[in-house]
């Protein structure tokens, strides 16, 4: 601000400022107060994606601030691009020095139609970010955040990008079936070849792009005016390390040199008076208007194409262009342009890839499979009738085939196997057939592991299950004493023990105080009927005896109660017991199978399980001994006497 009071006590005719969106505004009121044009670049922060300023306009005849460089389109970019994928779930990666209320109308949006979008900021030292993930999440935490990754979208400078890129994929958190859009509209084609390079997966990338005359002799020339070499190729490595602010820069000064031109030739030149901005009572330039109103119609064809204002005085033109790979195996994959976006046109250009669709309708592909219910199945053979597949893996076979217009032939793995390496360095079972190209297509429940994945590629996983082990269900036993089962057998000694202890202090009550026989009545208060009275009205039956006196009838009372909540209780706990029968099992992880011997196990031959307890059970710098002992059990008699070819047969033997 300062600086700017003092160009204009210098005398100035037109304002030029590459400056960012807080000092803008200030320039702004400076420039309508002193009616000063004023035409505004706005610059980036090292490259990262600019936001939009949103400089306040009067629409009336006291703004004199022009915006050279267009608005902020990367909203309606993106949301296009996103919505030409179908991509309805997918996380956003922005850096520090970005303003992430900058996609907010973006975010705005997509929550609208039902997207779900995640952010995440990336800090400067992106090691310590990708190592602090693996520290904290644990590995369930880690395979959803993966799934997250495979649709992101990248709004950060592009050395910020390259460095994201390298970390992402030398920890493997991202896989070959990821898709990644960046965009910056200040990435140059060394940045292109740099991040497709690095990147793995499908890659698109959105950047700004400039027109070039086709005719080369033409490119150096623009009107009137000639253009150094090392700007008007783009090729140039100069050229490629300007940034777009400087280019938009050297288009201002050309323009503002065609309006003094005209303003020289039309005679309507307005001398430059001293300025002092500080003063509440200084007087504009009267010149002012007449200069802006030349500047706006003075358009230039510069190293930016046609610059020009609007009514709202805003730059117009702007061409964003769409770069993009296919799905890669490895890195270095080439990149060509899928198609073009400006605000008047929209999308130019398809983003889907059909190369693949095209090319496989009419081809027929080799399917090699492995049984496992429910994923891959043998349906009955009827009449003489080839065999049919079905099962779930078939059906994502089937939707594939008529997706992409190819048919198949199925078959088997001939040694049913899913496939390990073997010592000479070959692989046998499903993969096997894959490595040998005997099959294009392996389809069942197969893991993914890295071994596998050196040596085959995979799709993206479409389950996740954990493994299992398989017990026989116990037997169900006869006990002549289930009926004592509701009450622990301490329980059932104190009812006994009270039961007798009760039929003394009756015995004893009467003793004392004998009660008074009614005439005929020939039951006598003897130690046994005592006994045999307490126990049956505890068992709820008969056996009165008329005792009289107070005391006894006090005990006899509490007692009845006793009884009552005693027995209530072992009705209840007997009908539970005989609804719910609870199944002991003394196995219950992995760590309790390797503990014991008793009970032996195996699994499937050369099968994910089978590979990763030898590796372990082999490794002799593996600290837990649990993989040891199981790999002696699995390898027993060289693997043949526990384990089995096929999961069926698993199934059978136990």
């Amino acid at each position: 601000f300062l600086t700017a009071c003092d160009l204009m006590n210098q005398g100035i005719l037109a304002l030029v400022s590459s400056i960012g969106c807080t000092s803008a505004g200030s320039l702004q009121s400076l420039a309508d107060a002193m009616h000063i044009p004023h035409l505004f670049i706005q610059r980036s922060t090292g490259g990262t994606p600019r936001s939009s300023c949103g400089l306040t306009r009067s629409n009336r005849n006291d703004d004199y601030t022009l915006s050279v460089r267009p608005p902020v389109y990367l909203n309606d970019v993106i949301l296009r691009v996103i919505t030409e994928y179908a991509w309805q779930k997918f996380i956003i990666f922005y850096d520090n020095d970005y303003d992430i209320r900058g996609i907010q109308e973006f975010l705005d949006k997509v929550s609208q139609q039902g997207m779900d979008v995640a952010l995440q900021k990336v800090e400067n030292n992106i090691n310590k970010m990708i190592t602090g993930l693996f520290a904290t999440m644990r590995i369930e935490e880690l395979n959803r955040y993966r799934d997250t990754l495979r649709r992101a979208i990248l709004v950060m400078n592009p050395l910020t990008a390259k460095s994201f890129l390298t970390e992402v994929v030398e920890t493997n958190l991202v896989a070959f079936d990821c898709h990644w859009i960046i965009i910056n509209e200040e990435i140059s084609d060394l940045d292109v070849q740099e991040l497709v390079r690095r990147s793995i997966g499908r890659l698109t990338i959105i950047r700004q792009t400039f027109p070039v005359p086709q005719n080369i002799s033409q490119r150096c020339f623009r009107g009137n005016h000639r253009i150094s070499s090392s700007l008007c190729d783009p090729k140039d490595p100069f050229s490629q390390s300007m940034e777009i602010s400087n280019l938009y820069i050297y288009d201002t000064v050309l323009l503002l040199a065609n309006a003094f031109h005209k303003k020289l030739e039309d005679r309507k030149w307005h001398s430059m008076a001293s300025l002092t901005c500080i003063r509440k009572n200084s007087k504009p330039w009267q010149g002012g208007r007449s200069m802006l109103e030349t500047i706006k119609k003075g358009g230039v064809n510069g190293l930016t194409g046609e610059l020009e204002f609007a009514e709202n005085g805003g730059n117009p033109n702007v061409h964003f262009e769409i770069l993009g790979t296919n799905y890669g195996e490895d890195l270095g994959r080439g990149i060509r342009k899928l198609g073009c976006w400006n605000p008047v046109t929209g999308l130019n250009g398809s983003l889907t890839d059909r190369k693949l669709e095209n090319n496989m309708r009419g081809v027929v592909l080799r399917v090699v499979t492995v049984l496992e219910e429910p994923f891959v199945m043998v349906s009955e053979n009827v009449l003489g009738k080839p065999k049919k597949y079905q099962g779930f893996s078939i059906d994502v076979l089937e939707a594939l085939a008529t997706y992409l217009g190819f048919k198949y032939e199925i078959y088997i793995a001939p040694d049913h196997k899913y496939g390990s390496p073997q010592d000479d360095g070959s692989w046998n079972g499903l993969i096997g057939e894959l490595v040998f190209k005997r099959a294009d297509i392996g389809i069942s429940a197969l893991t993914i592991t890295p071994d596998r994945e050196n040596v085959v590629d995979f799709t993206t996983r479409y389950m996740d299950y954990s493994v299992g082990v398989l017990l026989r269900k116990a037997e169900k036993t006869v006990d002549m004493f289930a009926c004592l089962a509701p009450f622990d057998l301490s329980l059932w000694a104190c009812i006994a023990g009270t039961v007798l202890l009760v039929g003394l202090l009756v015995y004893l009550l009467n003793w004392l105080n004998p009660p008074r026989l009614q005439m005929g009545s020939m039951t006598s208060t003897t130690l046994y009927n005592s006994m045999w009275f307490v126990y049956g009205s505890f068992v709820q039956q008969g056996g009165e005896v008329p005792y009289t006196t107070l005391a006894t009838r006090l005990m006899m009372g509490a007692w009845w109660l006793f009884a009552l909540i005693v027995i209530s209780s072992y009705t209840a706990n007997l009908a539970a017991f005989l609804t719910i029968t609870r199944i002991e099992n003394s196995i219950q992880s992995l760590q309790d199978l390797s503990r014991q011997t008793d009970i032996p196990y195996g699994t499937v031959l050369d099968s994910a399980v089978y590979e990763h307890v030898r590796v372990k059970g082999m490794n002799p710098f593996e600290r837990d001994s649990m993989y040891s002992q199981m790999w002696r059990m699995i390898n027993r008699s060289n693997g043949s006497e526990n384990n089995v070819l096929e999961s069926t047969a698993g199934i059978q033997k136990v």
